[in-house]
């Protein structure tokens, strides 16, 4: 009986190792596969830009919906990468805009790409 314990407590530990030990001295596989930019730009919309927390892709919340927002851009040819680096005027809801001058400061700090993944996010939502 004592062998028995002592075979099923072994294949337990064994079976029961951390990914880190399986791979201690393994080389890792980086997987290098290209993300669109709308694929980055929601990323960013419901990550690190925390947009969602005001925008919906199809309902006013706190700030207007994504669609919205596309479409006027889209009918005003207004940029929203120069809006989102703080260089351009609020086109959509400009009494709104004190509510976001806070998320302009967190976008100003974002690379160029992914203002762009953003924009392409915001476009793809035009309907």
């Amino acid at each position: 009986m004592k062998k028995i314990i002592i075979a099923v407590t072994l294949f337990v530990l064994v079976s029961c190792k951390k990914e880190s030990q399986e791979s201690f001295g393994k080389p890792t596989e980086i997987t290098t596969e290209a993300q669109t930019p709308e694929a980055l730009g929601k990323e960013i919309f419901e990550g690190k830009g925390n947009c969602v927390a005001c925008h919906q892709v199809d309902k006013k919340l706190i700030g207007p919906s994504l669609q919205e927002i596309a479409k006027i851009y889209k009918d005003k040819n207004g940029n929203l990468v120069n809006f989102f680096k703080g260089e351009g005027e609020a086109i959509v809801d400009p009494s709104q805009f004190e509510v976001m001058r806070a998320n302009i400061e967190i976008t100003r700090t974002f690379s160029d790409e992914e203002l762009k993944g953003l924009e392409a996010y915001i476009d793809s939502n035009l309907k």
